[in-house]
């Protein structure tokens, strides 16, 4: 139980917390030491609310994604340690990868948040290498452990943007497990 639970800790330490904490801390410092204040006109604060917004939905996001894939999957979210049954219950029945939605949804709310053009370019860059990574070989690691199950997932649920209703599949005994 106490090495799962460090597993879990080095994952979430490695990666989520590196791109959504270290970087945007680096990048604060860096950038004329930006630091949250609140905006001095309207549509500044109305920035801000919507950053705290997307905070909120990010890290609701990312957390019931890691659940899932703890209780579920078996696994972790590192790419060396991934989950070992395909997780599609949850928030993985509107979008493929939550988890990753989930931090780009922190990184564009922390970038409104601070009204910081660094932090608004550190997500774009997140997202656009997901956009790279995810499907040359997240999915490719994933069509190959799961087999048609996972073939199937994707016809339905979208990578990165959800989906407004969550998909049902008709006979989820082949989709739980490993191929």
């Amino acid at each position: 139980m106490k090495l799962k639970f460090a597993r879990h800790i080095l994952s979430i330490a490695l990666l989520p917390f590196t791109v959504a904490v270290l970087v945007p801390l680096w990048l604060a410092r860096n950038n004329n030491n930006i630091s949250p204040a609140i905006g001095t006109t309207v549509s500044q604060v109305f920035e801000q609310l919507v950053g705290v917004l997307l905070l909120v939905v990010g890290l609701i996001l990312f957390s019931t994604s890691l659940r899932k894939f703890v209780t579920e999957g078996e696994g972790t979210l590192a790419p060396w340690d991934p989950p070992r049954r395909l997780v599609i219950r949850g928030p993985y029945r509107y979008v493929r990868n939550p988890m990753i939605s989930g931090v780009v949804f922190v990184l564009f709310g922390e970038a409104l948040v601070l009204l910081s053009r660094p932090h608004f370019v550190w997500g774009l860059i997140f997202l656009a290498a997901n956009f790279v990574y995810i499907p040359l070989l997240e999915e490719t690691g994933l069509r190959l452990r799961f087999g048609d199950s996972y073939v199937e997932y994707c016809r339905h649920v979208p990578r990165l943007i959800p989906r407004l209703r969550p998909w049902q599949p008709e006979d989820r005994s082949g989709m739980e497990s490993a191929s």
